[in-house]
């Protein structure tokens, strides 16, 4: 493993369409890939006229006007705005919502960074990535910040809660002209199981699988996104037991999260045991690194994790980063040494730099 504290390994990047290498001060045939043709964009939906409610049933906040914002590439925005509760599936379920926080004074159009939630698939909410370091980075930095509800294992089984965060992207690239964001600059930023969500869009943008469902809303609008930060998050749900066995954290060398029974986090959002036959579709289905090989297109990826995680295992990140770089992607993993699950030091430590590697791949 590539052990390190709060430093990166990897340099590759990405290129995206209008010629912005991104790299940890390389070029973009140092690994990572190019978006072929972009991603399909489109200026989908009204703009509402007056009144403090938007169409599709979100309520504009925290200091903006009603006024929706000027999308000349040039302009800027004015006030900060917070647009929250946007029902982006066509449901009325806030479990189908996400909030859109505009930065002041931020040049337009704007790169975008979608936050996903962690809670073992079955908990959390989209307010705690909108506060705490990176998302004050992230908006200081002039990013827009979308925070996405997504459904949880309780209330709709594997792959529910994935689709979900796919239709929130397409929503926010149908979307874009509207809200002055540039569709070229995409990026989704998740941990733990936010982490899960983000690799999956990451790594399977440019393909159709169990995690498309056209009936949550504007189908045909691309999913894909131009960079993943993946902060301790699974991606093979079937090998997480046997990487602890493996490499027991020295924190909790006999009592460690299981993943395999069925009351396991994972065991609740695919429906049982993950060594029954009765899930083993599911979980083949559910393995993110197996995307890689058939992706046409793959990311920039960010990742990090710690060495002294109870809860997923560092071998996680350590597996897709190996996928990634087997088909030319040169990932950027950080390996905390002695950090646990949801460890402080990764938003004192992590935030920085992977902001900073953000914008050497948006170009500001």
């Amino acid at each position: 493993m590539d052990a390190a504290s709060g430093g990166t390994a990897g340099s590759g990047g990405a290129r995206l369409d209008g010629g912005v290498d991104a790299a940890s001060g390389g070029s973009s045939s140092n690994g990572g890939s190019r978006l072929d043709g972009g991603v399909d964009a489109a200026s989908g939906g009204s703009s509402s006229s007056g009144g403090s409610r938007l169409d599709g049933g979100a309520d504009r906040a925290a200091g903006g006007s009603d006024a929706r914002t000027s999308t000349g590439a040039g302009g800027k925005t004015g006030a900060a705005q917070t647009i929250k509760n946007i029902n982006y599936a066509g449901t009325s379920s806030a479990s189908q919502t996400l909030d859109l926080l505009l930065p002041a004074n931020a040049l337009l159009p704007l790169p975008l960074v979608v936050r996903i939630h962690g809670g073992g698939f079955s908990s959390g909410d989209k307010g705690g990535e909108e506060t705490g370091t990176a998302a004050n980075a992230i908006l200081a930095k002039g990013y827009a910040l979308a925070s996405v509800n997504y459904r949880l294992s309780g209330q709709a089984p594997f792959p529910a809660g994935a689709q979900d965060v796919k239709a929130a992207v397409r929503w926010l690239r149908a979307h874009a002209a509207e809200y002055g964001l540039d569709t070229d600059r995409f990026a989704c930023w998740g941990e733990s199981a936010g982490g899960y969500m983000v690799a999956m869009l990451g790594v399977t943008g440019d393909q159709a699988t169990v995690f498309d469902d056209d009936s949550l809303g504007n189908p045909g609008v691309s999913s894909a996104v131009a960079a993943v930060v993946d902060w301790y998050g699974p991606t093979d749900l079937a090998t997480m037991d046997s990487q602890q066995t493996a490499h027991p954290p020295a924190a909790c060398p006999t009592s460690w999260l299981q993943h395999t029974p069925a009351n396991s986090p994972e065991g609740l959002w695919l429906g049982g045991a993950l060594n029954t036959a009765a899930v083993s579709s599911k979980l083949s289905q559910a393995n993110l690194v197996a995307y890689v090989a058939t992706a046409k297109a793959l990311p920039f990826f960010i990742i990090a994790h710690g060495d002294n995680d109870c809860q997923v295992p560092w071998a996680q990140s350590q597996e897709l980063t190996d996928a990634l770089a087997k088909v030319g992607n040169t990932a950027n993993l950080t390996i905390l040494a002695g950090a646990g699950h949801a460890d402080a030091r990764f938003e004192s430590t992590q935030s920085t730099p992977d902001l900073t590697l953000l914008a050497s791949l948006f170009g500001r």
